[in-house]
């Protein structure tokens, strides 16, 4: 499905208080007397894809001006993934774009029920439309769109070296930053080899062992007060199990157990209930026994070193300095020093490294250079093939002597697209020199080799609609038919939509919309209206004579509509 614009809605931009304008899929006519507001049509599509607000456009008394349009999309097209992208949603597979500009200046936008930045709808542009206006042939005049241009206008021919050239560029590039950065940063990467050696020889020097500090924090923690341990195990062996050198001792708690136990045991048999609790108590004693007898052990192993304590500290303090420095344990500090050596072995290989890249972009140099070769033979067989068509086109718009030629130009470094750079240049008259197009042509001129850059690029072009503003500037007679001639070939492939005062160009349309004007004697209000057949001829007859109902005009009128139904048949 082609992309198109289905609908515009203007409200409050300068003469035009409201109008609606339903477009055809072909080509599209705006007509009117002056002053109606025609080049306002073009001024409202050029607010809805993204082109400067100027808030003394908004209509007198008016708060703001809007305009809305709805294109239907393809689901699958890159317009529609960009509005995915933006957040926005189709509407039964229409796009809904809105632009308002307040009297004060202030611009909105929104794409698909979203609100989004201006250059949101800009970028969208790109993918559906390009307008030639009196002052806007901003798309072609973009070097990088005059080369994008050419590439699409030589097709297939070129798809295969481009591709292969562009593989080749990357490669290119990945091998040159890499040498780059070996060679321009040799001082910091030394410095940083430097770094690391030290660090692996500190850490080396003392040989951490996983887990070491953990346990020696354990070991001086009990080395630190062995005295009150083993004060604490033998008060607490004491009171379980008593001190037998001690006449005056206090009962022990095996004492105390076995007392109870004596007396449950004499009366066990009045009551089973006493005698469980019996049970209870021997197992008790058995349980204060052994830990009594592991205390006595724990009280017998513990002993104040000095001499160990002072080596346990110090270890733990070169421990910590490690760990401070290349990590916050030592565990982390051994791994830090596994990856320190791994980074060092590669830092240390750097001069090998190094000539190896050097001989490899070197390579990768020759043959980038073959390919970028090959493109441009590519793109300039196709510049001459373009540059005759388009000068072929102008023959017939007025334009005899005019010359359009693609001018390649070689860069001095490789770019993603090849080393050329193209310029599309004009020659308004033989002996004249080719000047860039926004150099070369007037306003009216412009528009024409627009007009014919467009309708050769036909079917190479992705962009899905074209308004031309006056395009026929200067022109008349048997000109302006072959203008109208080619807008209507142009119009086969892609939407066009046309603002024009000649009516040899209204005739060749597919959908007339007129631009009327009321005075209510305060204001001028504009509409736009979608012409029938007898309303058509009756704009073209006051084109041609100035009078709606000149007869003369009319059947003048008849037979331009017959001439341009007749040629588009001939064409279908």
């Amino acid at each position: 499905m082609r992309p198109r614009v289905e609908e515009v809605r203007i409200q409050g931009l300068g003469v035009i208080d409201e109008a609606v304008l339903e477009l055809s899929a072909g080509f599209n006519v705006v007509t009117g007397e002056t002053g109606a507001g025609k080049t306002m049509v073009v001024t409202s599509l050029n607010l809805l894809f993204g082109g400067r607000a100027d808030p003394q456009r908004v209509r007198p008394g008016a708060d703001k001006a809007t305009v809305e349009g709805r294109i239907t999309l393809d689901p699958e097209g890159r317009a529609a993934t960009r509005v995915e992208e933006a957040g926005g949603e189709l509407d039964e597979g229409a796009l809904i774009v809105s632009r308002s500009v307040s009297a004060e200046g202030r611009s909105r936008a929104h794409l698909g029920g979203r609100s989004v930045p201006v250059s949101t709808l800009l970028t969208l542009a790109d993918d559906l439309v390009a307008v030639h206006g009196q002052s806007d042939q901003q798309r072609l005049l973009q070097p990088g769109r005059q080369r994008a241009a050419l590439d699409r206008y030589a097709g297939e021919a070129l798809v295969g070296p481009l591709r292969a050239y562009a593989d080749a560029y990357h490669r290119h590039r990945k091998v040159s930053a890499l040498l780059e950065e070996l060679t321009t940063q040799a001082r910091q990467r030394a410095d940083e080899a430097d770094r690391l050696r030290f660090g692996l020889e500190e850490i080396e020097k003392i040989a951490p062992q996983p887990g070491e500090d953990v346990e020696l924090a354990a070991e001086d923690e009990r080395l630190a007060n062995a005295d009150a341990l083993r004060t604490a195990s033998s008060t607490a062996h004491d009171a379980l199990l008593g001190d037998p050198s001690r006449v005056d001792a206090l009962a022990d708690v095996t004492s105390l157990l076995g007392t109870a136990r004596a007396a449950l045991e004499a009366v066990r048999d009045h009551d089973p209930a006493l005698g469980v609790l019996a049970d209870r108590l021997a197992e008790a004693g058995y349980l204060v026994a052994d830990i009594g007898g592991e205390l006595a052990a724990y009280a017998e192993s513990v002993e104040a070193d000095p001499g160990r304590l002072a080596a346990v500290q110090g270890r733990r303090a070169d421990l910590s300095m490690i760990s401070r420095k290349y990590g916050g344990s030592v565990d982390e500090a051994i791994a830090w020093s596994g990856e320190a050596a791994a980074r060092l072995a590669e830092l240390e290989g750097d001069d090998e490294r190094i000539a190896e890249l050097e001989a490899e972009e070197a390579e990768l140099a020759a043959s980038l250079q073959e390919l970028a070769d090959a493109v441009t033979d590519v793109r300039t067989e196709a510049a001459d093939r373009f540059g005759a068509a388009v000068t072929a086109e102008l023959s017939a718009l007025a334009m005899p002597h005019a010359c359009v030629v693609a001018a390649l130009s070689r860069a001095a470094a490789f770019a993603p697209h090849g080393q050329d750079e193209v310029e599309l240049r004009l020659a308004s008259h033989p002996g004249a020199p080719a000047l860039p197009l926004n150099r070369g042509a007037s306003g009216g001129e412009l528009s024409r080799v627009m007009l014919a850059i467009e309708v050769v690029f036909a079917g190479s072009d992705p962009v899905p609609t074209f308004v031309f503003d006056e395009v026929d500037a200067g022109v008349g007679g048997k000109a302006a038919v072959e203008i109208g001639r080619r807008l209507a070939k142009l119009a086969r492939t892609s939407q066009v939509i046309v603002v024009t005062h000649l009516p040899q160009v209204a005739a060749f349309a597919d959908q007339h919309l007129l631009v009327e004007k009321s005075d209510d004697g305060t204001v001028i209000r504009s509409g736009v209206t979608a012409l029938d057949t007898e309303s058509r001829i009756r704009e073209l007859s006051r084109m041609l004579a100035g009078m709606a109902d000149s007869e003369l005009g009319r059947a003048h009128a008849e037979e331009l509509l017959a001439i341009a139904a007749q040629d588009k048949s001939g064409h279908a």
